[in-house]
C-alpha cells in the first residue's frame, strides 16, 4: 500500500522498469499489455520522463494493449489514443514495436485480426495461450477488470486470445484480452486508487466466494500483485 494515487503511479512505474529490464536480460524482449485508465494514464506519463525513461530498454520493448473500446484513435475514450499522447510521443520505443488493437470491421473480425497479430508474435504458447512478461490491469467499482464484466464472463470459459465484448460504461463495443490470456502472464499487477473502490477492493482481496471478473485473476504460474493507495485499502482492515 502507498499513501497517494501520486505514489501508485510511481510504484507501477517502478514494477514496469522491472519488469522490462529482467524480461530483456532474460529472454531479449519484454512483452507488456497496457491497459486505460486514469491510474494508469499517470504511470505512462511517468515511463516517458526520467528517470524511467532512461532506464527501459525501449528498442527491446513491445507494448500491446489489454483492451480497446472500438473507437477512432483520436477519440477521447481511446485507450490507444491515450497512450499515444501520454507514453508513445515520449518515450523512443520503435514504431514497430507498438502493437495496437485494430478496428476496422466487425467487432468479432476485429478480435481475430488482433489475435492474429499475437499469434504471430508470440511463437511459444503455455497451455495453448501467450505469455506476456507484464499484465497492468485496473478494476471498476462493479468488480470489471479489462473489458470484461459481471453480467459477461464468457471470456474465461473460452480458447480465444481477444473477444469481442459489448458494454461497460459507454455501453459501446470493446475487445479485450481474454481471461486465460490474462491468466498465463509471468506478471500481472493491478493498480488500484480512489476511496470508491474500497468496497470492490476489500470485496475482491476477502471473500472467497467472490465470482468477479477481477476475483478470477488467478495466474496459472505468474505473480499476482495488488498495489493500492490508501483509499482504496481503507476497508481491508475492518
Amino acid at each position: 500500500m502507498v499513501e497517494s494515487a501520486p505514489e501508485l503511479a510511481e510504484k507501477g512505474a517502478e514494477a514496469f522498469c522491472d519488469a522490462a529490464r529482467q524480461a530483456v536480460a532474460a529472454r531479449g524482449r519484454f512483452a507488456a499489455a497496457i491497459s486505460g485508465g486514469s491510474t494508469p494514464r499517470a504511470m505512462h506519463r511517468l515511463l516517458a520522463t526520467e528517470p524511467y525513461r532512461s532506464n527501459i530498454p525501449w528498442s527491446h520493448v513491445h507494448l500491446f494493449w489489454v483492451d480497446e473500446r472500438l473507437v477512432p484513435v483520436d477519440h477521447p475514450d481511446s485507450n490507444f489514443g491515450m497512450a499515444r499522447q501520454d507514453l508513445l510521443d515520449g518515450a523512443p520505443i520503435p514504431a514497430g514495436q507498438i502493437h495496437p488493437m485494430t478496428l476496422s470491421g466487425t467487432p468479432q473480425s476485429a478480435a481475430s485480426a488482433y489475435q492474429k497479430q499475437l499469434q504471430d508474435f508470440f511463437t511459444h504458447t503455455e497451455g495453448g495461450f501467450p505469455v506476456f512478461d507484464l499484465i497492468i490491469l485496473g478494476i471498476g467499482t462493479d468488480g470489471h477488470t479489462a473489458s470484461i464484466f459481471p453480467a459477461d464472463q464468457s471470456a474465461f470459459d473460452t480458447q480465444a486470445w481477444v473477444v469481442a465484448i459489448k458494454g461497460g460504461m459507454p455501453d459501446v463495443h470493446r475487445l479485450t484480452l481474454s481471461a486465460p490470456v490474462l491468466n498465463h502472464a509471468r506478471s500481472v499487477v493491478f493498480l488500484v486508487a480512489g476511496s470508491d473502490k474500497a468496497a470492490v477492493v476489500k470485496t475482491v482481496l476477502t471473500d472467497e466466494t467472490a465470482v468477479l471478473p477481477a476475483s478470477r485473476i488467478t495466474p496459472v504460474k505468474g505473480q499476482l500483485r495488488w498495489i493500492l493507495d490508501r483509499a482504496a485499502a481503507a476497508l481491508l482492515a475492518q
